[in-house]
Order: C-alpha cells, then structure tokens, then sequence
C-alpha cells in the first residue's frame, strides 16, 4: 500500500480493510527502519492517539472525509505545536514549538495526520539536504546520491512510502529539485496561494509551501485544503478551489508550450537530461501540443539574481536568532557583544554564516545601491518577461536542474556548484509563478510553469499527461 492514493486508502479504510492504527503503525515503522536519515523526529504517540480516534468514528458507522486518518510529513522549517522544530540547526536543536503554521494547520483540522518532522537543509540553506546537524539524508533510489534540497527528507518520505503526502517549502527550487532527483510530483504553488504564518523565512518575497505526493490528484487535494487568505500573513491571496473530479485524461489539443533556448543549450545541462527532454517535447507534439521555442534571460544572471535578493533577505530574517529571544544561547560570556558572536558562531552551519554574511555584505553602504537594487531591477525585468511569453503560450516546459543527483560530499567542496544547480528553478521563483516538478520521461523531473494563479491549469495538464504517457 506504500505507493496508494489519499483516495485509495480513504476507501480501505471506509471498507474496514485497514484500520488507521494498522495505517500509522505502518508508517512509523518504516520511518523508525529507514536508513535515509529523511527524519529530525518522529511523532509516533500523537499520531497513534490521533489514528484511534479516527478508528472510534469508524466503529460509530461514520465515514472519513476529507484527509481523515492520512498520514503526511512535515519539514522540520514548521512550527508544530508542542513539538521540537529545529530548521536542522544547532541554535533550535531543543526549540519548541508555541504554536502550528497555518498550512499544517489546516491539514490537521481536515484530519490528516503529522508523523514527522523532516530533515532538511538548514534553514532552507542548500539544495542537497546535506547542510544539516543531523547529517546528509541519502536519495530515495541511491545511497551514494544526495536527495536535494532543501527538502530532501519530505520528497524521500514521499518516494518510499512512508508517508502518502509531505509538506516541503520552495523558495528558489526547494521543493522542485528534491522531487526530481526522488521521481515524486513536487509544487510550488503561486506565491501567496498558501499562508507563510508558521514557516521559519528564509526569503520572504519567495518563500512557498507546497506539497509532495505521488500523484497529480494527490497534490491538488492536499494544495486545497492548505489554499486561502491568511489575515497571519497579508501577502496570502483568496484562490478557488480545484475541482479534482472533473480532471481529464485528455491531452487538450493546440495546447501551446514554450521552451527556454537559454536553458536547453547552456553547456552545464547533462547531456541525458538533454536527450529525454527532448523527446518529452516529441511525445506531446504528436498529440497535438504547440511548442515555441521562446528566448530567455541566461541561468547565470537568474542564479545571481536571485542569490542577491535571497541572502539579503535571509541575513534579515535570521537576525532575529540570536540566543536571546530564540535559540540556544552561548554561556558564561563577559558580555553581550561576545554572547551574540559566539552563540550565533556556534548555532549556525559554516553554509548558514556564508550565506548571512553575504547578505550583509550586499546591504552594506556601497554596495546596496550597486548591487542589491540593480538585482530588484532584474527582477522586474523578469516579471515582465514571463506576463509577455504568458500573453502567446499557456505553460513553460524546462528541466528541473541541468544536473542529475550528485554523489554525496561533493557538493559542500563547492558551493558555487550549488547555487547554479539552482539556475532552472529560481526565475520561476522569481516571478511567483506556480510551477509542478513531475516525474515524466526525464531523469530529474520536468518543471511545467504558469502564469500566477493558473495552478488549477498545471494540475490539469499535468493529470493528463500523467495518464496519457
């Protein structure tokens, strides 16, 4: 039942063939026997009381709804109340959490149940899953390969079963690349589609929660429930429900797609990514899709653009951690000055302190001007690019990552790399624009972007490409 949908498994347990204790006990167990190292905790009691009361309203003759008795994951970046949320970091190893992010929230009140709190980049610091106290977690399909990042743990959960959904964040491709490198559906929802209230920032003016599952039809059901406006968070916007029932299998013909030049020959794309995009491409035109091929700002200028504004804003957010109101404090210090430095010097990873220290570096006089405005500027470039290509085509097809899943190690030798794993991801991001990374044809998953607010549209064109492939 590992690979079931949230539909299928509502029917067992509707029919009595499951019970949700069986359900959840199945679950932990295979957490608790993972050797991924997907997992910061693992919510067994709660989730155990929460599944027999779902069992006492099955025995009553009532009939689950909704995410009744699912068990899902959440990525260690959510407040959940009154468990240890630690963003995989030495300063929050014992912070508890007051109170549950919006998002999860509202899973829980339609009955879904957490089990998990997931290992993930350290405060959504990197794409390999391996800047974490808690060590590297390992992919889904290969020990020796990194499961991506930020939110490895979340898409691992999701590709070996251990939960039928996770929740995961995207800031610039957080979601997106692990659910590649993991062959699960990942999305980034449009950018204030879903509450922030409850997620420890990274970037605010990007930061997305979104889900990981194994279907289309599972993603959309968990994006309705997390869907709508927040008065936690002003930058949340009202969106209509999905209707997953009328979802259909066909392929719409004169269904235009556009394809970035700048991304399909830059020379860091492997060349087997290449070749299967390109015959997804193929596939989709036989059934009477249009492509453009449309040109595009280089993954260069959209990596810098986007590490500019994003460690900016991360410096900002992280300022606030400081042992004092948040953290774990450095003790016995002569003063304040040297209490801040040496608990934010301990409690942060070398990757976190580069990255809070870069972003101070381009706020700083002179600089700012010079170099984070001019970023502000690009972006706006790039806003303005995606509303023009969005004007002649309905979607954007694009490689999840020009790189296929390295080995483990490698990445940390040279952050730069890193970053510029990032280059097919972070210009949607920067747009705000809703983009689904799914499992069709290409090794590391294939982005398909709309304009904001066309989610329903992806999962649509999605669902039926996933049926018809």
């Amino acid at each position: 039942m590992s690979q079931s949908t949230i539909q299928d498994i509502q029917n067992k347990l509707n029919n009595r063939e499951i019970t949700c204790v069986q359900l959840v006990q199945e679950k932990i167990e295979a957490l608790n026997a993972s050797t991924k190292n997907a997992n910061n905790t693992i919510l067994a009691e709660q989730a155990l009381k929460k599944a027999k009361y779902y069992d006492k309203k099955l025995a009553a003759g009532e009939k689950l709804t909704g995410l009744e008795g699912i068990p899902f994951g959440v990525k260690d970046v959510y407040l959940l109340k009154g468990t240890i949320s630690t963003a995989s970091s030495n300063i929050l190893k014992n912070y508890k959490s007051p109170y549950t992010a919006t998002a999860i929230q509202k899973l829980i009140d339609a009955g879904a149940i957490p089990v998990c709190k997931e290992n993930c980049d350290q405060f959504g610091h990197g794409s390999t899953n391996e800047n974490s106290i808690f060590g590297a977690t390992k992919n889904a399909h290969d020990d020796s390969k990194v499961a991506g990042g930020s939110s490895g743990g979340s898409a691992v959960n999701v590709a070996q079963g251990n939960t039928i959904f996770s929740v995961g964040g995207d800031t610039g491709g957080s979601i997106r690349q692990p659910a590649g490198y993991n062959k699960v559906f990942g999305l980034k929802p449009t950018y204030g589609r879903v509450s922030r209230y409850g997620l420890m920032a990274y970037t605010s003016s990007s930061d997305c929660v979104g889900p990981f599952a194994n279907s289309v039809k599972d993603i959309a059901t968990t994006l309705n429930v997390m869907s709508g406006k927040d008065g936690k968070d002003q930058t949340t916007v009202v969106s209509n429900a999905i209707d997953v029932d009328s979802f259909s299998t066909e392929i719409k013909p004169g269904t235009k797609i556009g394809v970035y030049k700048s991304f399909i020959e830059h020379p860091s794309l492997e060349p087997s990514i290449k070749a299967s995009f390109n015959t997804l491409i193929e596939q989709l035109q036989s059934k009477g899709i249009e492509v453009s091929e449309l040109d595009f700002f280089d993954g260069d200028t959209l990596t810098a653009t986007y590490y500019i504004i994003a460690l900016a804003e991360t410096a900002s957010n992280l300022s606030r951690i400081d042992g004092i109101a948040y953290g774990n404090r450095a003790m016995d210090k002569d003063n304040l000055a040297s209490t801040y430095l040496d608990t934010r010097g301990e409690g942060f990873s070398e990757e976190t302190k580069r990255r809070i220290i870069a972003g101070n570096q381009v706020l700083s006089v002179g600089y700012s001007d010079e170099i984070y405005k001019k970023a502000l500027l690009v972006r706006k470039g790039i806003e303005a690019k995606f509303a023009k290509d969005f004007e002649e085509i309905d979607f954007i097809l694009s490689p999840t990552s020009p790189l296929l899943p390295p080995t483990i190690g490698e990445s940390m030798k040279d952050p730069l790399a890193m970053y510029l794993s990032d280059m097919y991801t972070v210009g949607f991001s920067l747009g705000g624009l809703p983009t689904l990374s799914a499992p069709f044809n290409v090794p590391n998953n294939v982005q398909i972007t709309a304009a904001k607010g066309k989610d329903e549209e992806i999962l649509r064109f999605a669902y039926a490409i996933e049926q018809s492939l």
